[in-house]
């Protein structure tokens, strides 16, 4: 069974940092693509970066470009998320997800519990 755990959620005022943290067990975490969605109050659950198994390509979205970026740790079975310059708007809560391919072109098929970031003007 894959569970996936997420940490480093938090308050922070606008402009500062974040790195959220995802453990992953149960399978060969190598093997699989990972990803960061999120989902603010009263949104739908939106993509938010990506990474290949090898780590060696990545995805974001427009909105995060320049400000986040996604990075694997594969001896550690960790998928980190380090945020920069937080906007309020950045307000959600952030899940870890894997997906069931090396590279993240299908959607994920597991989901950790999340983690919420908050962000204050």
């Amino acid at each position: 069974q894959v569970q996936l755990v997420e940490s480093g959620g938090g308050l922070v005022q606008a402009g500062g940092s974040l790195r959220l943290s995802c453990v992953a067990s149960g399978r060969t975490f190598s093997s699989y693509a990972m990803g960061w969605f999120r989902q603010a109050p009263g949104k739908e659950r939106e993509f938010v970066a990506a990474i290949s198994w090898s780590g060696t390509s990545t995805r974001y979205a427009d909105s995060v470009k320049g400000r986040f970026t996604i990075s694997r740790d594969n001896a550690k079975n960790t998928v980190s998320l380090q945020m920069n310059s937080l906007k309020p708007e950045n307000t959600a809560v952030y899940y870890c997800a894997q997906y069931g391919t090396r590279s993240y072109v299908t959607n994920p098929g597991v989901w950790g519990q999340g983690t919420q970031v908050t962000v204050s003007s």
